[in-house]
């Protein structure tokens, strides 16, 4: 079910939400975590005209990244101030200037601001190359001069995907333990740890049938769990579900390239096809298993709870939760496994091979395939889905706290179903995950926006949490620096980073810097484990940015207003910390109604000096939806 609170906060913002960049729905290729097409940047600077969705975009670029700027500002300017909000006497006006060295923060972000002001004009009078060259050279001093060398970051859950490669490399406990400290430093909280790849577990199991060859001297799971206790990281197990070999793996180990992993090797009736019975369709190197076939549901259920059972592990991770990936519009789909083809035909009396996916509804045989068609995409969306569903049930039955997660594509529900069968939408809604991790790997900030865009702004999924994902791999430091900084703007609770094999020194500076030192972060308290305290520490900094603006003459309301506000936010606050320390469903209930009444005032009764007024609104709008988000998996977790 749809959370209705976020549905409410959508409508009070759409009178205030700027046009954005729309998602691309170009295909991705069959690599679990490689980039997915989206929309690029704005051009660069020319003397051509500028068309007006041009406009519209590079306007919206500018706002988006003056208001990140702001943030990281305000977020310094205001980190002594009292949370609590001062009492003082309004101006009969704000400042007239949208944009002057005495009202902006910086003297870059007032020229920013002074930029958004013009542009209408600049378009209007067609002004193309001037405002062109000012946008450039806007966006350049912003990027130049953010402020990455001071704390920038919340208490938020701040995940790293460590992959097969750096364990295969660390090549002991004391190896990987010098990762475990970068990441420490880094203030990663939260590491995916590679448990199963390609068929292999790198740990000795009684269930596999081997172990990775790599790691068959010692027991890399178990110690990254002793690390991470020993650092306050929490370890997940990330587990490739359906995937079951990877020719890059055979290589790797000096295997045929057709060998199709150990279990599929000593298994051949658990293994997938596509429409021409091959087991790697054209272009791919990745084997799957057949959801269907209750042997591999069997077999992956026992490999699940092994690793619950034997290593305490705070979550488990289900990736490659699909098919691989196809196109049903050039004939190339997937899902043919024996099983699903004997489970489908004894329900339908059709053989779903002799289906096709491109038939035309003319005649009645047609419209008839077409519905079949329909039918055996269902079908195999269904098998995936409810191995998700039996997972999260056997393992909750016995480790009632453990977080279950999933690694999931971006892509629209509509494609993915066609594509992958992966419909996440529905495992999340049903509470079958706690955490949805977006593989929402972008090149710059404004295509990892449009793409995230659909999954944590206009829509939510009660207590299930949606944690963007970043990629490392082929972006430059502060690329990711941008996206996270995005992030920190947006209703989410953190990021989660692809991945270790490509955490590089610069990219660790840039976080060592601007997440604090690691004893500060030791001692903060992380979402999954403290979501209510997260929550009061997070509506405290919202508060100390309000009160900075407020006693710079940049924030104003109604005296009455203003009296009323300063109340009910300070009245939130005190209920907040009541809610962490001691948390009951009456209380959530009284934080929850002041919330509401909070985002009234934002909406209607709140003025801001600048141009970009509105990027502030939205960011507060979604940070208080933040903590929205944190309540409910609190309240959730806490019954659990």
């Amino acid at each position: 079910m749809r959370n209705s609170y976020r549905g409410w906060v959508a409508a009070a913002l759409s009178g205030i939400a700027a046009i954005g960049l729309m998602a691309s729905s170009a295909g991705a290729t069959d690599e679990q975590h490689t980039a997915q097409a989206a929309p690029s940047e704005p051009p660069a600077a020319s003397h051509e005209a500028i068309s007006p969705a041009s406009a519209i975009a590079m306007r919206q670029s500018l706002q988006n990244l003056a208001g990140r700027f702001e943030s990281a500002l305000l977020l310094a300017h205001a980190a002594e101030h009292s949370a609590q909000l001062v009492a003082i006497a309004q101006p009969a006006s704000l400042p007239a200037s949208v944009g002057t060295a005495e009202t902006s923060l910086h003297p870059v972000l007032a020229d920013a601001q002074q930029l958004i002001a013009d542009w209408p004009r600049l378009m209007a009078q067609q002004q193309y190359a001037q405002a062109q060259q000012r946008w450039q050279a806007v966006q350049q001093a912003l990027r130049s001069n953010f402020p990455s060398d001071q704390v920038l970051a919340q208490p938020e859950l701040r995940a790293m995907w460590l992959d097969r490669g750096t364990i295969v490399d660390a090549g002991s406990p004391q190896g990987l333990a010098q990762v475990f400290d970068r990441l420490a430093a880094a203030g990663i909280n939260t590491v995916f740890v590679e448990t199963v790849n390609a068929g292999y577990p790198i740990y000795p199991s009684r269930v596999a049938p081997q172990q990775n060859p790599l790691t068959q001297h010692w027991d890399p799971l178990a110690a990254a769990v002793e690390l991470g206790k020993q650092r306050h990281i929490e370890v997940h197990a990330w587990v490739w579900t359906f995937a079951a070999g990877n020719q890059r793996h055979n290589q790797i180990l000096g295997l045929p390239t057709t060998y199709p992993g150990p279990l599929i090797s000593a298994n051949p009736t658990w293994a997938g096809y596509d429409s021409q019975g091959n087991l790697l369709p054209p272009g791919q190197t990745k084997p799957f298993l057949d959801p269907a076939n209750s042997e591999v549901r069997s077999y992956l259920l026992r490999l699940l709870n092994e690793i619950a059972n034997r290593y305490d592990v705070a979550g488990i991770q289900l990736d490659y939760v699909r098919h691989p990936f196809q196109d049903p519009a050039a004939g190339r789909t997937f899902g043919y496994g024996l099983a699903s083809r004997q489970q489908f035909e004894r329900l339908t009396g059709v053989d779903p091979i002799t289906l096709s996916p491109r038939s035309q509804a003319l005649t009645p045989e047609q419209k008839r395939q077409q519905y079949l068609w329909a039918q055996w995409t269902t079908f195999r969306t269904r098998q995936i889905s409810t191995f998700v569903a039996d997972a999260s049930a056997m393992l909750r039955r016995h480790h009632p706290q453990l977080v279950i997660s999933a690694a999931v594509f971006a892509q629209s529900g509509h494609e993915r179903r066609q594509k992958l069968q992966q419909d996440w939408e529905a495992w999340a809604e049903r509470g079958d995950v706690d955490w949805i991790v977006l593989m929402s790997y972008a090149a710059n900030t404004p295509q990892f926006e449009a793409m995230i865009r659909p999954w944590v702004v206009e829509a939510t999924y009660d207590s299930t949490l949606v944690i963007p994902g970043i990629r490392l791999f082929d972006s430059a430091p502060e690329a990711v620096f941008d996206q996270i900084q995005a992030l920190r703007d947006l209703p989410t609770v953190g990021y989660a980073l692809f991945a270790a094999d490509h955490f590089d020194t610069p990219m660790q500076t840039l976080l060592n810097d601007t997440q604090g030192p690691t004893a500060v972060l030791r001692s903060q308290p992380i979402p999954q484990q403290q979501p209510f305290a997260v929550a009061a520490i997070r509506y405290q900094t919202l508060q100390r940015e309000w009160n900075w603006l407020l006693t710079h003459d940049q924030l104003a309301m109604d005296a009455a207003e203003l009296n009323q506000w300063r109340l009910e936010a300070d009245a939130l606050s005190e209920q907040l910390e009541l809610l962490s320390a001691n948390p009951s469903r009456r209380r959530l209930a009284q934080v929850r109604s002041r919330l509401e009444r909070l985002h009234t005032h934002l909406n209607h009764s709140v003025t801001i000096s600048n141009a970009n007024s509105g990027y502030r609104l939205r960011a507060w709008q979604h940070r208080l939806a933040t903590i929205e988000q944190l309540l409910e998996y609190g309240m959730v977790r806490a019954t659990e």
